[in-house]
């Protein structure tokens, strides 16, 4: 079991800066929205960063924030090419590895699901292919998503030994990411003693994202512009957290896992949560756009459009995160209306100006991330 002995942990959701001191971390898709946050908060507290991803795209939180300036080492590689990812983990000798890399858009993955299955899966099973050469390894965290669940739509949040199984080919790629990593860390990584952990996240916002078909870089986009923004689904259920939050969520189990060791056989044994805490903060898409409406009054305004393309899409995704907050110690430090509200200066002050690097930090400082909550 993870090891919660230690006073600093047990008191509360805290990083140990020690810890991560000139730790060598490897993260998978730096040049992506959350993998450049990722980066920026390691860098931080002085990991050793070595990021492996594919060229960012345009406009990019990577470029913006200048995040190949935080990493020790910043590779442009493709996860799909094995003898690349090797060469690169052999140069890397990583201690801990935070697995972020995914073709992460529902919507692309209907459009392109070879490209997105080749990303999610393969590119899963050649990382952990490379990694059983790695002999400092102490932990290696993957990132999937709540979309991994078979979604029936009860209402009831979701709990880490319920039924996986997604219907299209975003959620069903990563739920079979997941059976790999299942496979590899029996088969592989347990008999070393390397923990090897899932951390589902829910719907995850922040400055930086420029992704396509997301709610909050739509809102920002349709804001800056000052036109309307077409909105296919407003109500829509999601677990929305600032990414903040769910970085404080890898690193702290990261870090939990790599001191308390592998958890046993049960694939769900090693699965993590991490969502709103209270179901006030699960709500509509709606609600994200009439909380946006108030805070740029006169500058954002939207309709609903339905979807002429008619691709589904769950329209309720709700995530028990108790599992986390009981064993880890964490929690969300800002609920929904806060995280929106944190992006939203995020996006303005940039536009006006702001360095997108000085912008970035403010935020990590005013969170705390990596203190006492």
């Amino acid at each position: 079991m993870i090891d919660m002995s230690n006073s600093e942990r047990a008191s509360g959701a805290m990083i140990t800066p020690s810890y991560w001191g000139g730790k060598r971390v490897l993260v998978t898709g730096h040049t992506g929205f959350k993998g450049a946050w990722v980066s920026l908060v390691l860098s931080g507290i002085g990991a050793r960063v070595t990021g492996l991803s594919l060229a960012a795209e345009e406009p990019s939180l990577y470029a913006m924030a200048r995040i190949a300036e935080a990493c020790s080492a910043s590779h442009i590689a493709d996860l799909r090419d094995l003898d690349g990812v090797k060469r690169i983990v052999r140069a890397a000798d990583p201690q801990i590895v935070l697995h972020l890399a995914a073709q992460s858009l529902v919507r692309r993955a209907y459009r392109d699901p070879v490209a997105t299955f080749g990303s999610n899966v393969m590119g899963t099973v050649h990382l952990l292919e490379a990694l059983r050469e790695a002999s400092s390894l102490e932990s290696v965290l993957v990132t999937t998503t709540d979309k991994v669940y078979f979604n029936a739509e009860t209402g009831a949040p979701f709990r880490e030994g319920d039924r996986l199984g997604g219907t299209e080919p975003y959620g069903t790629s990563k739920a079979a990411a997941e059976h790999v990593v299942a496979a590899y860390r029996a088969s592989y990584f347990a008999p070393r003693g390397v923990p090897v952990v899932v951390a589902r996240a829910g719907n995850v916002i922040g400055g930086g994202d420029w992704s396509e078909d997301r709610i909050l870089p739509d809102i920002a986009r349709a804001g800056l512009a000052g036109r309307t923004l077409d909105v296919r689904n407003p109500k829509a259920v999601r677990p929305w957290q600032h990414v903040l939050d769910a970085i404080e969520g890898y690193l702290l189990l990261a870090e939990a896992s790599a001191r308390g060791g592998p958890q046993g056989d049960d694939p769900e044994a090693h699965a993590w949560n991490f969502g709103p805490a209270t179901a006030s903060d699960m709500i509509t898409v709606e609600e994200i756009c009439r909380i946006a409406e108030r805070l740029w009054p006169g500058r954002f305004a939207w309709r609903h459009v339905p979807d002429p393309a008619g691709i589904k899409e769950s329209g309720l995704l709700l995530l028990d995160p108790t599992r986390a907050m009981s064993t880890l110690g964490w929690r969300p430090r800002w609920d929904a209306p806060t995280a929106l509200a944190v992006t939203l200066d995020w996006y303005r002050a940039v536009a006006a100006g702001e360095d997108a690097e000085a912008a970035t930090a403010a935020d990590i400082a005013a969170h705390g991330i990596g203190t006492a909550a």
